[in-house]
């Protein structure tokens, strides 16, 4: 080992983790599972086009590509469509040999939870039947609905869906506002009626963290006391900008799968974001996974659904690892003159971008300093004379926004000396 190479600061002498300091957010001591929900949840809002068949086979590949473990691939009962893509989806699964597993939505009917299974047999892919009912105080006034109902219900779905081969997951919509002796009643008969999963779901948004942890926690200790080998779900909504934060909370608190989607798409404002929650598990330590492909994923389910990427949403929008500040610019470029890419993709990055396969980029506009117009020249081949970097600078401190390529080569091209590559 070289003295240059024993002296090399590591990240963790250049940056401290106050991370590491919260107690709550300790690492889950069993391994997590993620559902994507992005091709049934996902299309649920009422801003997405529903992709072609081709778009969702692609999507469900880079799912696959990226560790994610299941996929919902449609609600059938929907009717002949939804049959069509479930059906098509499944059979690629086996053809391609995919590791993700499958499963489905399913009102707690038998004409939903029938093809569901029809299509398990006929594509040889084992689907799980996820059965969903309403079990809050509102919804049950609203529907005009009593417990005893909707525990009869549950039970006759469950235990058809069992008799027919499939497993279920049973789902109580808005879980997180509902009280907990009709939960118990409702998880109980499910769990007799054979169900090997039940999903606790923020189907609203209403929960904060401490919700969720309160919610899967008590839901943990039901499943200890029935004995069965029963996991349990967290699908969260981001009504309340929380779906995030929630389910990481959901993770810590002994949830065993947590439902997401691409870029949050969703009903209303949305799901857990699935990108940023695998970005958020790899940073903190508790995953391991290649995520290069991830902003191709996010792109993708953003063309096919017609959702535009926000330029600040983080990672994988437009601004995500852009800078035109000056001193935030002179710092980057720094640690990129030391030779350390390591470091200049971390001084103003609390996400590097080598993580998901892309790159700093520093800008000129209005709010940059020199340095940002001698790394664009320098970076490009450009030489960085003084009276081209002077002319560049003074153009862009009077406009009112970043510098395009476009005009940046323009104001070289005009330049009373113009510079050559």
């Amino acid at each position: 080992m070289t003295g240059a190479e024993r002296d090399e600061p590591r990240i963790q002498d250049l940056v401290y983790d106050w991370n590491e300091e919260a107690g709550d957010l300790a690492r889950p001591s069993h391994a997590v599972e993620f559902d994507d929900e992005t091709l049934r949840d996902g299309l649920q809002s009422p801003s997405v086009t529903d992709p072609t068949i081709d778009q969702k086979i692609e999507i469900l590949h880079l799912m696959d590509g990226l560790g994610i473990h299941t996929a919902n691939i449609g609600l059938p009962g929907a009717g002949p469509r939804a049959v069509a893509d479930v059906t098509r989806l499944a059979r690629e699964i086996a053809d391609a040999r995919l590791s993700i597993g499958a499963n489905c939505a399913a009102r707690t009917l038998a004409a939903d939870i029938d093809p569901v299974v029809e299509i398990g047999q006929k594509t040889g892919v084992a689907i799980e039947c996820c059965t969903f009912i309403g079990s809050s105080p509102i919804r049950q006034y609203t529907e005009g609905w009593d417990l005893d109902w909707i525990r009869k219900t549950s039970e006759d779905a469950v235990s058809y869906a069992v008799r027919q081969g499939a497993k279920v997951m049973y789902v109580t919509e808005d879980t997180t506002r509902a009280r907990p002796e009709a939960l118990e009643a409702l998880y109980t008969t499910a769990i007799e009626a054979g169900a090997s999963r039940i999903c606790l779901a923020d189907t609203v948004g209403h929960a904060t963290p401490d919700g969720a942890r309160n919610l899967v926690r008590w839901a943990k200790r039901l499943v200890e006391k029935t004995g069965a080998d029963v996991k349990v779900d967290w699908h969260g909504h981001r009504d309340r900008g929380f779906g995030l934060a929630n389910a990481l909370a959901a993770m810590v608190a002994g949830a065993d799968r947590v439902h997401g989607t691409a870029l949050g798409i969703g009903e209303r404002v949305g799901n857990t974001e699935m990108d940023l929650l695998l970005v958020n598990l790899v940073l903190l330590g508790w995953l391991e996974r290649d995520l290069s492909s991830l902003p191709r994923y996010c792109r993708l389910v953003s063309e096919a659904t017609g959702v535009p990427i926000p330029p600040n949403y983080p990672v994988v929008g437009e601004d995500a690892f852009r800078t035109g500040t000056g001193v935030h610019a002179a710092a980057v470029i720094k640690a990129a003159r030391r030779g350390e890419t390591w470091l200049a993709d971390r001084v103003y990055s609390g996400v590097p971008a080598g993580l998901v396969g892309r790159e700093q980029r520093i800008e000129i506009g209005h709010m940059c300093g020199k340095s940002n117009v001698i790394w664009w020249l320098e970076s490009r081949g450009y030489p960085a004379e003084p009276a081209l970097v002077d002319r560049i600078f003074d153009h862009a401190k009077r406009t009112d926004h970043v510098l395009s390529d476009e005009e940046i080569a323009a104001l070289i091209a005009a330049d009373p000396a113009p510079a050559s590559r």
